[in-house]
């Protein structure tokens, strides 16, 4: 339903999340601590719609499980099909599906790691909006989000606009500009346009750790590949290395301000191609890794204690940022409509990121 190309992709949403605040939450906005509950303060059921097509009738209904949703073990299937699993006839792991048969999923909703599912809309017409997604604040469902996801925020502050579809995405961490169309005609024409670089302008800031010696805009242009298991790295797959074989990647960046003591400044990013982790990888290969970046900016071993322990009192004092400093801060594409007109939003810097590079 989204395009993936955009430089941040949520690749970490299996991590050990805490379902505690985060040190500073305003008390002001919805965490969504209760959203996996119901009026009386029971959990909510949620459901999840599993159906055969053709090229999938045969299987034993355990690897069809498995083709619908790959991250569950073995395991975790037998106990499914055990607990959770009803359809149009009694069902057994063993049994061959049907093409056309339908089975469903029915569990009570878990507690969520709180994520501020209060947002701002910076752009709105009959056709589409924009809004201002917060940090924290994950695009779409994973293994641990599923109340607490912007598409799920949206369909409940826009109850009566059920074709709403997000045009393109934002990594869990990352702030700012994301457009959402109101009908399904929309939001085929505002992909295809956000998609298409020559058109659509994606301008980011990012704060990074020292001040690169550019007086001008400067092209970073290191190819880039995602990571394989025969890299040096402890997770493949996951990080994305610069590399001269790699895939063609442009990113123009432009120091706006620096902090009065040198140790941080702002950048601004413009891509002109739309790799995966693009930004970050291109600041952090320049010697100026995004503040809070745990991958690119403190390592793998930073990384993965991350994943594995949460953010604990020593992983925060390294990070500086619970969540890499980075922000989509306009984003401009042709109006579906046409006649020349163009949708130019813009999200402003969030406070988290203006207090390490006051004005």
């Amino acid at each position: 339903m989204t395009d993936s190309s955009d430089d941040d992709r949520d690749d970490d949403d299996d991590r050990d999340l805490s379902l505690e605040l985060p040190p500073g939450a305003d008390p002001a906005i919805d965490w969504g601590q209760r959203s996996h509950l119901d009026a009386d303060g029971r959990p909510k059921i949620i459901e999840r719609w599993l159906e055969v097509t053709p090229d999938l009738a045969g299987l034993r209904l355990d690897h069809f499980i498995k083709t619908q949703i790959p991250r569950l073990s073995r395991t975790k299937i037998q106990d499914v099909i055990a607990s959770q699993l009803t359809g149009p006839r009694a069902v057994k792991a063993s049994m061959a599906v049907v093409a056309g048969e339908r089975f469903v999923i029915r569990r009570p909703a878990r507690a969520e790691p709180p994520c501020p599912r209060t947002f701002g809309v910076v752009y709105e017409d009959a056709r589409l909006l924009v809004v201002d997604k917060p940090a924290f604040l994950p695009v779409h469902a994973s293994a641990k989000f599923y109340f607490n996801t912007l598409a799920r925020v949206l369909s409940e502050r826009y109850p009566d606009e059920p074709e709403l579809q997000l045009c393109h995405r934002l990594d869990r961490e990352t702030s700012g500009c994301l457009a959402i169309a109101r009908d399904r005609e929309t939001a085929s024409v505002v992909k295809g346009r956000i998609a298409d670089k020559a058109v659509t302008t994606k301008d980011y800031l990012a704060v990074v750790h020292g001040v690169p010696p550019w007086s001008d805009t400067r092209a970073l242009d290191t190819p880039l590949r995602l990571s394989t298991a025969a890299d040096a790295t402890l997770v493949p797959t996951v990080r994305v290395l610069p590399d001269p074989r790699g895939m063609a990647a442009t990113t123009l960046a432009r120091v706006v301000r620096a902090s009065a003591d040198g140790a941080y400044a702002l950048i601004s990013c413009t891509l002109v191609t739309g790799r995966q982790h693009q930004i970050r990888v291109h600041l952090a290969h320049a010697g100026f890794p995004i503040v809070g970046d745990k991958l690119y900016a403190h390592g793998d071993d930073a990384f993965v204690a991350y994943c594995e322990h949460g953010l604990t009192a020593e992983l925060a004092a390294r990070f500086v940022l619970p969540r890499h400093a980075l922000h989509a801060a306009r984003l401009a594409f042709p109006h579906p409509d046409g006649g020349g007109r163009v949708v130019d939003a813009r999200a402003e810097l969030p406070p988290d990121l203006a207090r390490l590079v006051p004005p």
